[in-house]
Protein backbone atom coordinates (compact mmCIF):
# COMPACT_ATOMS: atom_id res chain seq x y z
CA UNK A 1 0.00 0.00 0.00
CA UNK A 2 1.12 3.47 -0.90
CA UNK A 3 1.88 6.17 1.95
CA UNK A 4 -0.63 8.90 1.85
CA UNK A 5 1.78 11.44 4.30
CA UNK A 6 2.78 14.63 2.07
CA UNK A 7 1.02 13.80 -0.77
CA UNK A 8 -1.34 15.99 -2.71
CA UNK A 9 -4.30 14.69 -2.53
CA UNK A 10 -7.85 17.20 -4.20
CA UNK A 11 -11.30 16.75 -2.94
CA UNK A 12 -14.15 17.70 -5.24
CA UNK A 13 -17.13 17.97 -3.60
CA UNK A 14 -15.60 18.38 -0.12
CA UNK A 15 -19.09 19.84 1.31
CA UNK A 16 -20.95 16.51 0.82
CA UNK A 17 -21.02 13.64 3.47
CA UNK A 18 -18.89 11.19 1.64
CA UNK A 19 -16.45 14.15 1.00
CA UNK A 20 -15.86 15.21 4.54
CA UNK A 21 -15.44 12.25 5.84
CA UNK A 22 -12.72 11.21 3.30
CA UNK A 23 -11.12 14.65 4.12
CA UNK A 24 -10.72 13.77 7.37
CA UNK A 25 -9.09 10.31 6.69
CA UNK A 26 -6.48 11.88 4.15
CA UNK A 27 -5.58 14.74 6.17
CA UNK A 28 -5.08 12.29 9.49
CA UNK A 29 -2.84 10.01 6.90
CA UNK A 30 -0.81 13.68 6.97
CA UNK A 31 -1.70 14.36 3.31
CA UNK A 32 -1.64 17.72 2.36
CA UNK A 33 -5.42 18.25 1.50
CA UNK A 34 -7.38 20.56 -1.26
CA UNK A 35 -10.71 20.98 -0.95
CA UNK A 36 -13.79 22.15 -3.62
CA UNK A 37 -17.22 22.76 -2.74
CA UNK A 38 -20.10 25.44 -3.92
CA UNK A 39 -20.80 26.05 -0.94
CA UNK A 40 -18.59 28.73 0.68
CA UNK A 41 -20.81 28.52 4.34
CA UNK A 42 -20.16 24.96 4.23
CA UNK A 43 -16.88 24.63 2.69
CA UNK A 44 -15.36 26.83 5.90
CA UNK A 45 -17.25 24.37 8.43
CA UNK A 46 -15.59 21.34 6.72
CA UNK A 47 -12.36 23.11 6.57
CA UNK A 48 -12.15 24.22 10.29
CA UNK A 49 -13.64 20.43 11.63
CA UNK A 50 -10.85 18.53 9.80
CA UNK A 51 -8.40 21.41 10.74
CA UNK A 52 -7.35 22.35 6.71
CA UNK A 53 -5.96 25.75 6.16
CA UNK A 54 -8.67 28.02 4.37
CA UNK A 55 -5.64 28.35 1.41
CA UNK A 56 -6.54 25.30 0.80
CA UNK A 57 -10.07 25.50 0.17
CA UNK A 58 -11.40 26.50 -3.16
CA UNK A 59 -15.52 27.77 -3.62
CA UNK A 60 -16.32 25.69 -6.99
CA UNK A 61 -19.72 25.24 -9.18
CA UNK A 62 -18.48 22.29 -10.80
CA UNK A 63 -20.70 23.15 -13.50
CA UNK A 64 -18.35 26.13 -14.68
CA UNK A 65 -15.99 24.30 -17.21
CA UNK A 66 -14.00 28.17 -16.82
CA UNK A 67 -14.28 28.33 -13.16
CA UNK A 68 -13.40 25.05 -12.94
CA UNK A 69 -10.05 25.01 -14.97
CA UNK A 70 -8.92 28.14 -13.28
CA UNK A 71 -9.46 26.51 -9.87
CA UNK A 72 -7.32 23.15 -11.62
CA UNK A 73 -4.68 25.80 -12.32
CA UNK A 74 -4.37 27.87 -8.54
CA UNK A 75 -4.44 24.08 -7.32
CA UNK A 76 -1.71 23.10 -9.78
CA UNK A 77 0.16 26.20 -8.95
CA UNK A 78 -0.27 26.10 -5.21
CA UNK A 79 1.93 21.83 -5.10
CA UNK A 80 4.42 22.99 -7.21
CA UNK A 81 6.49 20.55 -8.91
CA UNK A 82 5.05 17.89 -7.36
CA UNK A 83 2.07 18.67 -8.24
CA UNK A 84 -1.78 16.89 -7.59
CA UNK A 85 -0.95 13.00 -6.61
CA UNK A 86 -4.57 11.80 -5.82
CA UNK A 87 -7.79 13.44 -7.59
CA UNK A 88 -11.62 12.19 -6.04
CA UNK A 89 -14.35 13.71 -7.34
CA UNK A 90 -17.12 13.00 -4.56
CA UNK A 91 -19.19 16.08 -6.52
CA UNK A 92 -22.43 14.69 -7.82
CA UNK A 93 -26.16 15.59 -8.03
CA UNK A 94 -29.43 12.61 -7.53
CA UNK A 95 -32.81 13.36 -9.10
CA UNK A 96 -34.73 10.52 -8.90
CA UNK A 97 -38.22 11.21 -10.56
CA UNK A 98 -40.65 9.34 -13.10
CA UNK A 99 -40.42 9.98 -16.36
CA UNK A 100 -43.65 12.05 -16.34
CA UNK A 101 -42.93 14.18 -13.51
CA UNK A 102 -39.24 14.21 -15.11
CA UNK A 103 -38.43 18.15 -16.79
CA UNK A 104 -35.64 19.50 -19.16
CA UNK A 105 -33.98 20.93 -16.73
CA UNK A 106 -33.66 18.07 -14.16
CA UNK A 107 -32.13 16.04 -17.20
CA UNK A 108 -29.74 18.97 -18.06
CA UNK A 109 -28.78 19.74 -14.10
CA UNK A 110 -27.72 15.41 -13.71
CA UNK A 111 -25.41 15.72 -17.05
CA UNK A 112 -23.90 19.52 -16.24
CA UNK A 113 -23.20 18.10 -12.50
CA UNK A 114 -22.14 14.30 -12.93
CA UNK A 115 -20.98 14.03 -16.11
CA UNK A 116 -19.99 17.48 -17.72
CA UNK A 117 -18.37 18.63 -14.30
CA UNK A 118 -15.51 15.37 -14.54
CA UNK A 119 -14.94 16.40 -17.45
CA UNK A 120 -14.10 19.69 -16.83
CA UNK A 121 -12.48 18.29 -13.68
CA UNK A 122 -9.96 15.99 -16.19
CA UNK A 123 -9.23 18.65 -18.27
CA UNK A 124 -8.40 20.97 -15.49
CA UNK A 125 -5.88 17.62 -13.71
CA UNK A 126 -5.00 15.58 -16.40
CA UNK A 127 -2.50 17.25 -18.19
CA UNK A 128 0.13 17.90 -15.37
CA UNK A 129 -0.30 14.23 -14.15
CA UNK A 130 0.52 13.32 -17.75
CA UNK A 131 3.51 15.80 -18.06
CA UNK A 132 4.85 14.04 -14.54
CA UNK A 133 3.60 10.18 -15.42
CA UNK A 134 1.79 9.72 -12.77
CA UNK A 135 -1.18 10.34 -10.53
CA UNK A 136 -4.40 8.68 -9.62
CA UNK A 137 -7.98 9.68 -10.32
CA UNK A 138 -10.88 8.27 -8.54
CA UNK A 139 -14.80 8.72 -9.80
CA UNK A 140 -17.79 7.25 -7.99
CA UNK A 141 -19.85 6.53 -11.05
CA UNK A 142 -21.87 4.27 -8.51
CA UNK A 143 -24.09 1.29 -9.42
CA UNK A 144 -25.96 3.39 -11.80
CA UNK A 145 -23.08 3.80 -13.70
CA UNK A 146 -23.63 0.11 -14.33
CA UNK A 147 -27.64 -0.80 -14.24
CA UNK A 148 -30.56 0.69 -13.75
CA UNK A 149 -33.52 1.81 -11.76
CA UNK A 150 -37.02 2.78 -11.97
CA UNK A 151 -36.67 6.88 -11.81
CA UNK A 152 -33.62 7.17 -12.27
CA UNK A 153 -33.51 8.05 -16.16
CA UNK A 154 -31.66 11.48 -15.69
CA UNK A 155 -29.11 10.23 -12.99
CA UNK A 156 -28.71 6.79 -14.90
CA UNK A 157 -28.15 9.07 -17.81
CA UNK A 158 -25.14 10.79 -16.18
CA UNK A 159 -23.89 8.08 -14.85
CA UNK A 160 -23.66 5.35 -17.58
CA UNK A 161 -22.24 8.37 -19.40
CA UNK A 162 -19.47 8.88 -16.81
CA UNK A 163 -18.81 5.65 -16.54
CA UNK A 164 -18.05 5.55 -20.38
CA UNK A 165 -16.14 8.65 -20.90
CA UNK A 166 -13.79 7.45 -17.81
CA UNK A 167 -13.17 3.83 -19.43
CA UNK A 168 -12.37 5.79 -22.68
CA UNK A 169 -9.94 8.12 -21.15
CA UNK A 170 -8.24 4.76 -19.16
CA UNK A 171 -7.45 3.87 -22.52
CA UNK A 172 -5.80 6.90 -23.75
CA UNK A 173 -3.51 6.98 -20.33
CA UNK A 174 -2.52 3.40 -20.42
CA UNK A 175 1.56 4.12 -21.03
CA UNK A 176 1.52 7.20 -18.94
CA UNK A 177 1.29 5.76 -15.27
CA UNK A 178 -1.65 8.31 -14.80
CA UNK A 179 -4.42 5.75 -12.89
CA UNK A 180 -8.15 5.86 -13.40
CA UNK A 181 -10.36 4.30 -10.66
CA UNK A 182 -14.43 3.78 -10.46
CA UNK A 183 -16.10 3.21 -7.18
CA UNK A 184 -19.16 1.75 -7.92
CA UNK A 185 -21.24 2.68 -4.71
CA UNK A 186 -24.68 1.31 -3.94
CA UNK A 187 -27.42 2.87 -1.92
CA UNK A 188 -25.03 5.18 0.52
CA UNK A 189 -27.02 6.81 3.46
CA UNK A 190 -26.06 10.95 2.80
CA UNK A 191 -28.08 14.04 2.03
CA UNK A 192 -28.66 12.58 -1.78
CA UNK A 193 -31.42 10.61 -0.18
CA UNK A 194 -32.94 14.23 1.73
CA UNK A 195 -34.93 15.43 -0.72
CA UNK A 196 -36.07 11.88 -2.88
CA UNK A 197 -39.47 10.53 -2.93
CA UNK A 198 -39.13 6.85 -2.67
CA UNK A 199 -39.45 4.68 -0.08
CA UNK A 200 -35.66 3.20 1.13
CA UNK A 201 -34.24 1.49 3.92
CA UNK A 202 -32.04 4.04 5.35
CA UNK A 203 -30.81 2.45 7.99
CA UNK A 204 -29.45 -0.83 6.10
CA UNK A 205 -27.43 1.77 3.20
CA UNK A 206 -23.53 2.11 3.20
CA UNK A 207 -22.79 4.94 5.59
CA UNK A 208 -20.98 7.53 4.14
CA UNK A 209 -18.32 6.96 6.61
CA UNK A 210 -17.89 3.56 5.26
CA UNK A 211 -18.20 5.20 1.73
CA UNK A 212 -15.26 7.38 2.80
CA UNK A 213 -12.94 4.50 3.92
CA UNK A 214 -13.34 2.57 0.87
CA UNK A 215 -11.66 5.60 -1.17
CA UNK A 216 -9.00 5.94 1.72
CA UNK A 217 -8.69 2.27 0.47
CA UNK A 218 -8.10 3.24 -2.87
CA UNK A 219 -6.08 6.14 -2.58
CA UNK A 220 -3.35 3.71 -1.09
CA UNK A 221 -3.57 1.13 -3.80
CA UNK A 222 0.15 0.20 -4.99
CA UNK A 223 1.46 2.24 -7.87
CA UNK A 224 2.51 -0.65 -8.98
CA UNK A 225 -1.04 -1.92 -10.42
CA UNK A 226 -4.28 0.00 -10.63
CA UNK A 227 -7.62 -1.04 -8.81
CA UNK A 228 -9.77 -0.28 -12.03
CA UNK A 229 -13.04 -1.14 -10.41
CA UNK A 230 -14.58 -1.45 -6.78
CA UNK A 231 -18.34 -2.29 -5.84
CA UNK A 232 -19.49 -1.30 -2.78
CA UNK A 233 -23.61 -1.92 -2.21
CA UNK A 234 -25.58 -2.94 0.65
CA UNK A 235 -25.39 -6.51 1.38
CA UNK A 236 -29.79 -6.64 1.52
CA UNK A 237 -29.41 -4.72 -2.31
CA UNK A 238 -27.23 -5.67 -4.10
CA UNK A 239 -28.02 -4.48 -7.82
CA UNK A 240 -24.74 -5.49 -9.30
Amino acid sequence: MENLQNKNVVIAGATGGIGHALAKLVKNSRANVYLTGRDAEALKRVAKDVGISSDQTYVLDITNHSEVLATAEQINQATGEQGVDILVNATGVGIIKPLDDLTFEDFSNSLDVNLKGAFSLLKGFVPGMKKRKQGLIINLPGVLGKTPMTGASAYAASKYGLNGMLKSVREELKRTQVRITNLYLGGTDTAFWDTIDMRVQRDKFVTADEAARSIWFLCQQPSSGVVSEMVLQPFNHQAI
